[in-house]
C-alpha cells in the first residue's frame, strides 16, 4: 500500500518534506489521523517532540471550521507576542497578522498591568470576527475572557495556550467556559510551539493541499 504523503506550506525542499512527512506519518498512527482536530494534534506533538501534548489538548465549538471560514474571511490573526507573530505561516491565506504587544504600552504604564493585557484591551474594538492566538501570556487570555464575557466583542476563533504556573491552567479553564469556538490545553503547559502549530496547520488546511 502506497503511504499517504503530507503537504506543508513551511517545507519548501524536497529534503524539508521528506523530513516532514517522516514526521507526520509516525505521529499519524499514535495520535489518530481521521479528523482535522486529529491533524492539529500531529502538529502540535511535532512542534514539541512530546507526544503527550496530543492528550492535553481541547476543542470547544468546532474550532477548526470556524478558523478555516475566517481565513477565508480574511480576517485579522492578533497574536500576543512577536515570537508568535514570527511563527504564524504568512503564505497560503490574506489575513494580516497584527502583534497585541506594543499597541498599549501607555495604558500598561499607567495601570501597571502586562504589556499584553493593555495590547488585547487597546484593540478590543478590532477583535470581532477575528481569530485570536495566545501562546504566552495567561494575563492576555484573562484580558480577552473579560471582553468577551462583557461582550466588547466576539472573536471568531481563540487559540488559547498559554504557559506557566501563574494564571495559565486557570485561564484557559475560564476560556473553555465560554460558549467560542476555541483550542486550549489543560493545565499549565503550553506556549508559542503549540499556539504556532495550531494555526499553521489551519491555515494549511485552509489551503487545501490536504484532504480531510
Amino acid at each position: 500500500m502506497t503511504e499517504k504523503r503530507y503537504s506543508d506550506l513551511g517545507a519548501v525542499t524536497p529534503e524539508g518534506m521528506e523530513i516532514y512527512n517522516r514526521s507526520r506519518s509516525f505521529i499519524a498512527r499514535i495520535v489518530g489521523d481521521n479528523t482535522p482536530e486529529d491533524r492539529i494534534r500531529q502538529r502540535c506533538v511535532i512542534a514539541t517532540g512530546d507526544l503527550a501534548v496530543a492528550d492535553i489538548l481541547r476543542f470547544q465549538a468546532d474550532p477548526v471550521a470556524a478558523g478555516l471560514a475566517a481565513l477565508e474571511a480574511e480576517a485579522t490573526i492578533y497574536v500576543d507576542i512577536r515570537m508568535v507573530e514570527a511563527g504564524v505561516l504568512k503564505r497560503g491565506h490574506k489575513s494580516p497578522v497584527v502583534t497585541a504587544i506594543g499597541r498599549g504600552d501607555d495604558l500598561a504604564e499607567r495601570d501597571g498591568i502586562t504589556r499584553t493585557s493593555a495590547g488585547f484591551m487597546e484593540l478590543e474594538g478590532e477583535l470581532s470576527g477575528s481569530i485570536v492566538v495566545i501562546g504566552n501570556a495567561p494575563s492576555a487570555l484573562l484580558t480577552l475572557c473579560d471582553i468577551i464575557e462583557e461582550g466588547r466583542a466576539k472573536p471568531a476563533l481563540v487559540i488559547g495556550v498559554p504557559v506557566g504556573f501563574v494564571n495559565a491552567a486557570e485561564s484557559k479553564e475560564r476560556l473553555r467556559g465560554i460558549d467560542l469556538p476555541s483550542i486550549s490545553t489543560a493545565g499549565t503547559r503550553g506556549g508559542t510551539p503549540i499556539a504556532v502549530a495550531a494555526i499553521n496547520e489551519i491555515i494549511n488546511m485552509r489551503h487545501g493541499r490536504e484532504e480531510f
